[in-house]
């Protein structure tokens, strides 16, 4: 079954609570000497994110349909846009860890929404800019201003 898309009529996760969880890839075993072991369980690391929605009362309709019947009550994958350390908007294909909490009442006419989900892929560097191209993601903001900014125009 292909992966469904997030609703692009529903607004993008709240910052409320935004913080990624990826979970351990390896296993410590503490050894009766005092010192202790590790190695590494598996490479495929998936990453949790608590995510929060504040939608109008229409967005909130679209919401749980879309839950309800495209993505079978959150237990299939999703792709939605999310903002991660790679520094901007990129798709992620997801799924619901448990039922969302809400719809709660938020302000006067808007419903909030709060579920924890998992995302398949740890968001990271590729592994070639993780070993060789350090420099420019560290000076990447003032590679930018010089490329756009000071450079000569041609």
């Amino acid at each position: 079954m292909a992966t469904v898309d997030y609703p692009s009529g529903l607004p993008a996760p709240n910052r409320d609570g935004y913080a990624f969880q990826a979970v351990s890839p390896f296993r410590r075993t503490e050894m009766s000497t005092g010192r202790a072991r590790q190695r590494r369980t598996f490479t495929s690391v998936p990453t949790v994110v608590t995510l929060s929605f504040v939608l109008s009362t229409p967005q909130a309709q679209v919401f749980e349909g879309w839950f309800a019947y495209q993505i079978t009550d959150g237990a299939d994958w999703f792709n939605v846009d999310l903002l991660t350390p790679t520094g901007n908007m990129q798709s992620y294909e997801c799924r619901f860890t448990e039922m969302y909490a809400g719809p709660e009442l938020f302000g006067v006419k808007h419903w909030k929404f709060t579920a924890p989900v998992e995302l398949r892929e740890r968001p990271l560097l590729s592994p070639n800019y993780a070993e060789f191209g350090q420099e420019f993601v560290l000076y990447s903001d003032v590679l930018d201003i010089a490329l756009n900014s000071l450079w000569p125009a041609a």
